[in-house]
């Protein structure tokens, strides 16, 4: 089976052509904020251009939110991409650019397309950790995100901790978007994004969470497409650098106080994070870094464990500047880094799909 995977992201486009023989190649595009439709509309198109050769069987695509369903991937019929049109009030930085993907694609492309849901793999959120303190008539819970990314690490932590991969693992999945996960038996429990993907830890446009009298208070002078954008375009590290870079990278390689500031403050809260799972769980066994921030920052990994110490938690230096998949001394729980792969996370599930 011929899969072409479509990963459209909040700063960039992946895709990967998966093809006879194991073969695999990767595609990605960097968006431009100022003018996102038009370059994922660009992005897009090259990705066909450089892929015409192939013919592929079926197209799947990541979808950030599914709703209130469970399953983990849907065919995209007229009526599926109607319910997904219906919820874009809940993903209003992504699902609209995933559906724009799915009708250039529909248009130029005569397979079967299918949507990859990030909600599904928390399905297993306990009420404790689903319910808001809200009025049940208001229909609103936590759902969660970036299951495809934590779907992908779990299947690969029983070959790399054997029996411990079914203790308590917390995986912090740093990026533009950033969120923690904390399994137990593989399963998510607990997760840091709720209702939509604005919340929970801070992000490099997202504040995560938020007191609610704030957004009462900047609604009063904002309308709601103002105070929407602010939400998803303006907060977070963009704003606690005052305005110097939503970049993770750039800040690292700044220098200024503003940098350095904002840096400290997310690298403070993904730390109270983890110690808040850990006090939940009753302890952690095993820590994951993934993700953009995750897997290419040795010095954010740092400030995050550094205060962990009390929990058995002790980085390697060497192993962590090098980013090594072990970077835990032999006397620390694992501390790992492993790459986030949505795309093959969304190949298994669109061919499992397709049997």
């Amino acid at each position: 089976m011929r899969i072409l995977t479509i990963n459209v992201g909040s700063s960039s486009l992946k895709s990967s052509a998966f093809l006879a023989n194991n073969q695999r190649i990767d595609y990605q595009y960097k968006l431009d904020s100022k003018d996102f439709r038009q370059s994922l509309e660009n992005a897009l198109n090259e990705l066909l251009n450089e892929t015409s050769e192939y013919k592929f069987n079926i197209v799947g695509h990541r979808f950030v939110h599914g709703g209130d369903i469970q399953e983990p991937c849907r065919l995209l019929t007229r009526t599926e991409i109607q319910r997904l049109e219906n919820i874009t009030n809940l993903a209003p930085l992504h699902l609209p650019n995933n559906l724009f993907g799915i009708n250039y694609l529909s248009a130029r492309l005569t397979v079967p397309q299918v949507a990859c849901f990030d909600t599904a793999f928390h399905s297993t959120l306990p009420k404790l950790a689903w319910k808001l303190p809200i009025p049940d008539r208001y229909g609103m819970r936590r759902y969660g995100f970036h299951g495809l990314s934590y779907s992908h690490i779990a299947g690969k932590l029983p070959d790399l901790l054997g029996d411990v991969a079914n203790k308590n693992i917390v995986i912090a999945h740093l990026g533009s978007g950033a969120s923690l996960c904390l399994l137990k038996n593989l399963q998510s429990v607990d997760t840091t994004m709720g209702y939509t993907p604005a919340g929970g830890i801070p992000m490099a446009t997202r504040s995560g969470d938020i007191d609610p009298g704030v957004i009462l208070e900047l609604s009063k002078s904002l309308s709601y497409d103002d105070l929407s954008d602010l939400i998803y375009h303006g907060m977070g590290l963009i704003s606690l650098s005052n305005g110097e870079s939503a970049s993770m990278q750039a800040l690292l390689a700044s220098g200024t106080q503003q940098a350095k500031f904002a840096i400290e403050y997310f690298a403070n809260h993904v730390s109270a994070q983890i110690g808040a799972y850990a006090a939940q769980a009753g302890g952690l066994d095993a820590i994951v870094f993934t993700g953009g921030i995750g897997e290419k920052s040795s010095v954010i990994r740092e400030m995050v464990c550094e205060p962990l110490a009390f929990m058995g938690v002790a980085l390697s230096k060497d192993a962590n500047q090098t980013h090594q998949q072990f970077i835990s001394k032999k006397t620390s729980k694992p501390l790992l880094v492993l790459e986030a792969d949505e795309e093959a996370e969304i190949a298994r599930l669109v061919s499992a799909y397709n049997m």
